[in-house]
């Protein structure tokens, strides 16, 4: 077999395992589902290319060529609804003038199909390995770039609105992918079409630009675990409950929302959260400009108020941050149906006990949703499993500190530690055996550690220690402490009939020295901060596990 033709084939396989690794380790949700079925097109492109190179009829050669331009075209479109889905637009493809995006794809397709008068393509000396393409392809190209320039025009428009930042985050890291097939897509048109006659060709451009851009979009998808369990277990918790809850970020975006909700409001996640245009639809007997000057100048305060809408309905408003170190990083707002209530004090105005049992279950209900809103911001800065801080919580309490520690000249330490082969643990006892592996990890880490210090669950087996007002050699006593207690630690676990162990890779970092210029973006030198010690740590792992990589800044 030609080598030429492998080249599509290795890069099909590499395409194929990285759609079942998504299809394996991620929560399907509309995103993933949209990713799925454009990553699935996208592995159309190299099969044909193959197919063409080891057929020997035309007519079946023919055949895998128009099938790998209507999956080209298939792609184009699979870029359009991956961008509009990843930024939030979804609603968009709800209207009826959405349908003329399909249409230049269908013709494109039909032309393809169709190949009037080989318009499209003719064969070479009796093959279609070796072929001549005529103004059709050029149309085709045409209409590629211009779903090409439609996404990227999305995304640019995503990157310079008010979206939250992890939003903006993955687009920029799908951008890369986008343009990156692009490059490629574009080299191999003007390698192996413009310059056909004067080059030898070049195989597998555009199947190695498809690799490379699912490699960014795959990153994408996990960057920023916006799709994990934790946030599957804060729906269930939500939808139990009666009255409409509201979930909002710092950028008053809906970011989850239940389903008692929807009687009293209209809105979808993704939506922007107007509070002034609520209140404007209803009347109060409360201060409603007091009530929105609370709510937009002083955020971090709980607020609430009572609303009559036209439809007679009577909610109660309440409104309560969520905050980490005095800092909101979003908002929970309430909505309870208070109708009834005010139906009974207008028919039993003289029954005194019954009014007042009937405050004492509203101030019961209240009470439960305070609680239930105490849990809410618990799980939101907590790891489902261990219990431990999370990656979210701690990024942001590094920011904190970092500011102070830049700004008192105060040293500090930063550990980030990998349990060693723990993928063995769970292919050789199962999951559950990994998790209990990794809670007594975190058992035996949090009995080597100081009161002030901070463990957090970095992801996977990866956590990561903060170790404020510390020295270089105190770190080095403190992440040789944490080893050596992980490493004689001992798990006794069912229908196991001996005890496990496991050894740690740690990456040290010390930060004794400060320039002004950290105090300026302390963002930005957190994140160096973070690289730095991973890289500490992938040493630590190169350098053969079950040792610690120190560096000092």
């Amino acid at each position: 077999m030609d080598f030429l033709a492998w080249i599509d084939t290795i890069l099909f396989f590499v395409l194929f395992a990285l759609f079942v690794y998504v299809f394996a380790s991620v929560t399907i949700t509309s995103l993933h589902k949209v990713y799925l079925a454009f990553h699935f097109s996208m592995l159309l492109w190299p099969v044909c290319q193959f197919a063409i190179k080891t057929m020997d009829t035309p007519k079946v050669q023919l055949f895998y060529l128009k099938l790998s331009f209507v999956d080209m075209c298939l792609l184009a479109v699979g870029w359009l609804l991956f961008t509009v889905f990843l930024t939030g637009h979804s609603l968009f493809l709800r209207k009826k003038m959405s349908l003329l995006l399909f249409v230049p794809a269908l013709l494109v397709a039909s032309c393809v199909i169709v190949n009037p008068n080989g318009k499209f393509v003719l064969p070479l000396q009796g093959s279609y390995i070796h072929r001549s393409y005529g103004p059709i392809f050029w149309y085709i190209i045409t209409v590629l770039i211009g779903y090409i320039i439609v996404s990227l025009y999305i995304m640019s428009r995503a990157l310079i609105s008010d979206k939250a930042p992890r939003i903006k985050t993955q687009v920029k890291q799908v951008l890369k992918g986008i343009i990156v097939m692009t490059v490629f897509i574009l080299l191999d048109i003007f390698f192996n079409v413009v310059l056909n006659s004067s080059l030898p060709v070049i195989p597998g451009l555009t199947s190695l630009g498809i690799l490379l851009s699912v490699i960014f979009f795959v990153i994408a998808i996990h960057r920023d675990k916006v799709f994990d369990i934790v946030k599957i277990a804060h729906q269930d918790i939500i939808d139990t409950i009666d009255h409409g809850i509201l979930v909002l970020d710092d950028n008053e975006i809906v970011i989850e929302i239940n389903r008692s909700l929807f009687p009293h409001i209209d809105l979808h996640i993704g939506f922007r959260f107007d509070m002034a245009n609520i209140l404007s639809k209803g009347q109060s007997s409360s201060n409603i400009d007091l009530f929105l000057l609370t709510y937009q100048k002083h955020p971090l305060k709980r607020t609430e108020i009572e609303m009559k809408f036209p439809n007679g309905r009577h909610i109660n408003i309440q409104t309560a941050p969520i905050s980490v170190n005095s800092t909101m990083v979003g908002r929970i707002i309430t909505f309870q149906d208070v109708s009834e209530l005010h139906r009974l004090i207008d028919e039993t105005n003289l029954q005194n006990e019954i009014l007042q049992e009937r405050n004492q279950s509203l101030i019961i209900i209240q009470n439960e949703l305070s609680q239930t809103n105490q849990k809410l911001e618990h799980l939101a800065i907590t790891d489902g499993l261990t219990g431990i801080y999370n990656r979210l919580y701690l990024t942001q309490k590094l920011e904190y500190e970092v500011l102070n520690n830049i700004k008192y000249q105060m040293p500090f330490a930063v550990i980030l530690l990998d349990i060693d082969f723990f993928k063995l643990i769970n292919d050789n006892y199962g999951h559950l055996v990994g998790d209990q592996m990794i809670k007594s990890t975190v058992e035996a880490i949090k009995q080597t550690l100081r009161q002030t210090d901070i463990l957090a669950r970095y992801g996977g087996e990866e956590f990561i220690i903060y170790l404020p007002q510390t020295s270089q050699s105190q770190a080095n006593l403190i992440a040789e402490r944490v080893k050596s207690t992980v490493e004689s630690n001992k798990l006794i676990a069912k229908n196991i009939p001996h005890s496990l162990s496991i050894t740690i890779s740690i990456g040290l970092l010390s930060i004794n020295n400060f320039t002004f210029e950290n105090l300026k973006s302390p963002s930005t030198y957190l994140n160096e901060l973070l690289e730095s010690v991973d890289k500490a740590l992938y040493k630590a792992k190169e350098e053969g596990r079950n040792r610690i990589v120190s560096i000092v800044k």
